[in-house]
């Protein structure tokens, strides 16, 4: 199958270099490469031109194209009519040798799949199951992690989750794809991580990354993995490794980060569920106000005080303005 790569990059010139240097160590090398770059300075495009890759095609967007999801669909205009698959990593990851191999090969066990995501190694620990007698800990198909303090205080409160990692519940607020286990299984999903992701490229003959998300983009990949999922499968294969490094730079600041957590949550959940049940509503603001309340704690707790502090005030205000300014959902 012949599949591009779409590296959207803004700021981050090292970070981007690292990871197409594990790009060219693949045992399954992209037909195409695009780098479409919305920095404000040339220090990437020097990188690149300092640092040779097969079939890589650089791309330097101003300022109407420039954001996560504008620079994706620029990506997109620019792919080659004879591609068959569409992948997408962030700038700030490194492959392992057969993640291309691993991630494409989804597509010949299962030929109904529209996405298939790989799978981040490097940001969760996970051990074989034991005796399932402990609230410490979350299982999954044989596997064991550490359970997350908010999703145990979200126990007690009788807020947990109704669906499947990968899966959004009825009233949001899911386990995302970090709860599946390094297992080497093929998972069907509604969710995937847009930073790790790959896609039939027929699909984008309908579909486009909603504008709607701006900037920094947080939640885009559950948005369009959504709107995805009402036309077709989606997969995770726990054998299409990476590593996942995070980057500071390009990141917005926690106040405009805590903002968008809540509008953007709420956003994606009425994709999913236009017209939900008073129930499901009184269990997206109860949990909305108990996340915004547990990370108020690390005013206190956390040795970042600063950011958990405008955060907090980010999520605070995002839920006042979902009372009188809500965000319109396409039909």
């Amino acid at each position: 199958m012949q599949f591009s790569l779409i590296v959207c990059t803004y700021m981050r010139p090292k970070p981007l270099l690292q990871l197409l240097e594990s790009v060219n160590k693949q045992t399954l090398y992209p037909n195409e490469i695009i780098i479409v770059d919305g920095s404000v300075n040339d220090d990437t495009k020097h990188v690149l031109q300092d640092h040779m890759f097969d079939n890589l095609n650089y791309y330097k967007v101003n300022e109407t194209n420039r954001g996560l999801t504008k620079q994706r669909n620029f990506g997109v205009n620019k792919v080659s009519e004879i591609s068959d698959i569409i992948c997408f990593l962030d700038d700030d990851i490194i492959l392992e040798k057969r993640y291309f191999e691993m991630l494409i090969g989804t597509y010949k066990i299962h030929p109904e799949a529209l996405a298939v995501g790989g799978y981040i190694t490097n940001e969760i620990r996970w051990d074989t199951e034991s005796a399932r007698n402990s609230t410490s800990y979350f299982y999954y198909d044989g596997w064991q992690r550490l359970e997350p303090l908010r999703f145990k205080i979200r126990q007690r409160f009788g807020l947990l989750p109704d669906a499947k990692p990968g899966w959004m519940p009825s009233f949001s607020h899911g386990r995302s794809v970090s709860f599946l286990p390094p297992s080497g299984s093929i998972y069907q999903v509604e969710q995937i991580m847009g930073g790790v992701s790959s896609y039939k490229k027929e699909i984008f003959n309908t579909l486009s990354f909603s504008t709607y998300f701006e900037g920094y983009g947080l939640y885009e990949d559950a948005d369009f993995s959504l709107r995805i999922a009402k036309l077709g499968k989606l997969y995770i294969n726990t054998n299409a490794k990476l590593a996942h490094y995070h980057a500071a730079a390009g990141r917005p600041n926690q106040f405009k980060y805590g903002k968008m957590v809540v509008r953007n949550g709420w956003y994606v959940w009425r994709v999913k569920y236009n017209t939900p049940k008073l129930e499901a509503k009184l269990k997206f603001y109860a949990t909305s106000v108990l996340l915004t309340l547990i990370r108020a704690t690390n005013v206190i707790t956390s040795s970042n005080k600063k950011e958990a502090f405008t955060e907090t005030l980010g999520r605070v205000v995002g839920l006042f303005s979902l009372i009188f300014n809500k965000p319109n959902i396409p039909s």
